[in-house]
């Protein structure tokens, strides 16, 4: 029989390395019945949330296998795809080829801030986290004096749907009706009362692919040793910033083009702030599936985009009915976005100081979490 203080103490690991997805369980089990949404409303939307989010979710996972943790910077990709789209629509094309064309056009300008983000965040080594997110705000203060100024005045911009009445600058809401859910409607398959968008799907089907196969790469180990300790990676021949550089604009490329993915399913693109929304909420998404800031799988992220936009989904018009306020549950869903960010870094925190305490002197001085 076992001796209850081993079974104690799992009870208690696992609680606390599961405290985030289990709290998000409890919320949406309580707030379901007071939403009064049937469960086909539900899983249909759940459907529609995984295809539009799920691409930016997965561009997450590589700088976490490198030890980088959560990629604020991202964001910085987001606003690479944005432009894409702008050029796109400023020149009328349309469609699926209008989408690819923008996903082309997103990678150079991805893959170009991604490599300086890397450069900045190797002279910051153990503070990734908070200087991506600092990059990520100065990115976003040269990207709308580009925007706001810059096109229309210094780059010629055609379409007058596009540009604000004084003859320069991009309207705060412009309308992708001509790539409105291209991507989504290529193949619409209807599976009784659910509708499933087979390319879009099949999209973020070979996105897990890549990241399955790419972790077997000699580039994958490499990040996956680097991750563990940079110490012992460079004393096996590794060259531990080039490494943590190429994770950097691998997720940077990517996410630029998941804002594209995400941006045509939405239909509108709001210039100024929808790159801002789509990082923090990717992040978010990521925690509440269990993963934490050095360790994360593709099970993370699909658990964590259901439960994170289930709340999102079903918060209000719960606040509605239950205290006749739905502007109560936006404010809530706005806080859990940001406190479940700071939750999943305080378990993090808790969970490495709890392995330092476990670990003998030898092995604590042996670098970073694996």
């Amino acid at each position: 029989m076992k001796n209850p203080r081993f079974t104690r103490a799992g009870a208690a690991a696992f609680l606390m390395d599961n405290a985030v997805p289990l709290l998000f369980v409890l919320i949406s089990a309580v707030a379901i019945p007071f939403s009064g949404f049937s469960a086909v409303y539900l899983i249909q939307e759940l459907l529609v949330r995984l295809a539009r989010n799920s691409f930016l979710v997965l561009a997450l996972l590589v700088p976490i296998m490198a030890g980088m943790g959560l990629n604020f910077g991202m964001t910085l990709g987001a606003m690479a795809g944005e432009i894409g789209l702008l050029f796109v629509i400023n020149h009328h094309i349309t469609g699926v080829h209008g989408v690819a064309l923008a996903m082309l056009l997103s990678v150079p300008l991805s893959a170009l801030v991604g490599w300086l983000t890397g450069i900045v965040l190797n002279k910051a080594k153990g503070r990734e986290m908070v200087t991506s997110f600092i990059l990520a705000f100065f990115a976003n203060g040269i990207y709308q004096l580009m925007v706001l100024y810059g096109m229309g005045s210094i780059i010629p911009v055609g379409n007058p749907a596009l540009v604000l009445s004084r003859g320069y600058g991009i309207r705060n809401a412009v309308n992708l009706v001509e790539i409105r859910q291209a991507l989504d409607n290529l193949i619409l398959v209807r599976l009784g009362p659910f509708s499933i968008p087979l390319v879009t799907v099949l999209v973020i089907t070979g996105m897990c692919l890549f990241i399955l196969l790419f972790r077997r790469t000699k580039l994958g180990q490499d990040m996956r040793a680097v991750g563990g300790d940079m110490a012992i990676a460079e004393a096996a021949g590794i060259d531990v910033e080039r490494t943590r550089t190429l994770s950097i604009v691998i997720s940077t490329v990517l996410a630029g083009i998941g804002m594209i993915v995400y941006l045509q399913n939405v239909g509108t693109l709001n210039t100024y702030n929808s790159h801002e929304q789509v990082g923090m909420f990717s992040i978010a998404a990521l925690l509440v599936g269990g993963a934490s800031v050095s360790r994360a799988g593709i099970a993370n992220v699909f658990l964590g985009v259901c439960l994170f936009h289930l709340m999102f989904i079903i918060s209000p018009t719960a606040g509605k009915n239950l205290i006749g306020s739905a502007m109560l549950g936006e404010y809530f869903r706005v806080f859990i976005s940001y406190g479940v960010i700071s939750v999943a870094l305080v378990l993090y925190a808790l969970r490495r100081q709890r392995g330092r305490a476990g670990a003998s002197p030898g092995e604590t001085a042996g670098g970073g979490e694996s």
